[in-house]
C-alpha cells in the first residue's frame, strides 16, 4: 500500500488560527497540476514614504489626530523611498495602501516603524488603541474588505530581495481587541531589507509592491539598533509562554523594537502621466 503524505501550506507553520486555517483552505483548493499564471506585476501606482528618526521614543498627544501632527520636534530626515504597487496583481491590497498613504484623516502619517528584524524586514502600519505611542487609530471603518486575503493567488509572490512589499498576514501583531472588531481593516505592512530573501514569509503575506528609489533609506533603517532580550529573558520567557503565562507574549511583543523611533514623516502618491517614465517627485 503506497504511503500518503500531507502537505502542510507555510501559513500554518505558527499558531493555528481562523485566518491561517481559512488561508490555508484556499490555497488547499488550487490542485498541485493546476496551470497557473504568473501574477501580472505591472507597476499601475507610485507612492513615496519619508522616513525620519527620532532619537528617543516620541510620545504623541491622544487628543490630536496623528495625521496632522509632529510627534517628535528634534527628527532628523532618513529619506524618501519610492514604491511601486502592483494594482493588477492584488487591486483591494493597493487601493487600501494607496488611501492609507493619502487620507487626511487616517493613514501612515505620523505612526513609527514598531519593529526591525536585521538583515530581514520592518514591519509598519501597527494598529492599536494605544494613541499616545502614536499607532495607526482604528478608524478605519470605511476602508473596502479585502478579499485578495482569501485569494490563493494573491500568495504567489515570493520574498525573493530586499525592497519587497507585503501585506502583513503572519506577522501582523494589532492589538487583540483591535482583531476582534467587525470592521478591523489589516493595513500593517512590512519591506524586506536584505541583503537575503526572507522565504518564511512566502505564503502567509501578500506582496503587492516594491521600492523602485531609496534602498539605501530601508537599509538605513534595518541598521537602527534594537532591544534584544539576554538568552536568560529568552528561555525564562519561553518557560512562562510553556506554563500558560500571558506576560510572556506581552513581553516578547517589545523584542526587537527599535530603540531609537524610526517614523514615517510623510506619504502620499507620485502622479505619472506615462506609467513608462521615472516619477517626478513633488
Amino acid at each position: 500500500m503506497a504511503s500518503s503524505s500531507i502537505l502542510i501550506p507555510p501559513i500554518l507553520s505558527g499558531p493555528i488560527t481562523r485566518r491561517n486555517l481559512l488561508l490555508s483552505t484556499s490555497i488547499a483548493t488550487v490542485s498541485p497540476s493546476t496551470q497557473i499564471p504568473s501574477p501580472d506585476i505591472t507597476i499601475t501606482d507610485r507612492v513615496f514614504i519619508d522616513f525620519s528618526l527620532c532619537p528617543t521614543y516620541f510620545r504623541s498627544d491622544p487628543s490630536a489626530t496623528l495625521s496632522s501632527t509632529t510627534p517628535c520636534s528634534d527628527s532628523t530626515p532618513l529619506g524618501r523611498v519610492v514604491l511601486g504597487l502592483y494594482g493588477r496583481h492584488v487591486p483591494l491590497t493597493v487601493s487600501t495602501f494607496k488611501l492609507m498613504c493619502t487620507s487626511s484623516t487616517t493613514s501612515y502619517k505620523n505612526t513609527p516603524v514598531h519593529k526591525i528584524f536585521p538583515g530581514q524586514f520592518f514591519l509598519a502600519g501597527r494598529q492599536g488603541g494605544r494613541r499616545e505611542t502614536a499607532e495607526v487609530g482604528p478608524l478605519l471603518r470605511k476602508l473596502p474588505r479585502n478579499t485578495d486575503v482569501i485569494n490563493s493567488k494573491a500568495f504567489l509572490l515570493p520574498h525573493a530581495r530586499a525592497g519587497v512589499v507585503s501585506l502583513c498576514l503572519s506577522e501582523n501583531d494589532d492589538d487583540d481587541e483591535t482583531r476582534l472588531d467587525p470592521d478591523y481593516r489589516n493595513v500593517e505592512f512590512l519591506i524586506t531589507t536584505g541583503p537575503g530573501p526572507c522565504p518564511q514569509l512566502d505564503g502567509g503575506n501578500i506582496v503587492f509592491g516594491t521600492v523602485l528609489e531609496g534602498l539605501d533609506v530601508v537599509t538605513s533603517i534595518a541598521s537602527v539598533p534594537t532591544y534584544k532580550p539576554s538568552e536568560n529573558i529568552r528561555q525564562f520567557n519561553d518557560f512562562a509562554e510553556f506554563l500558560g503565562d500571558e506576560r510572556a507574549q506581552n513581553a516578547r511583543s517589545l523584542w526587537n523594537r527599535p530603540l531609537k523611533t524610526v517614523f514615517i514623516s510623510n506619504c502620499g502618491e507620485l502622479k505619472v502621466t506615462n506609467p513608462s517614465l521615472s516619477p517626478t517627485l513633488p
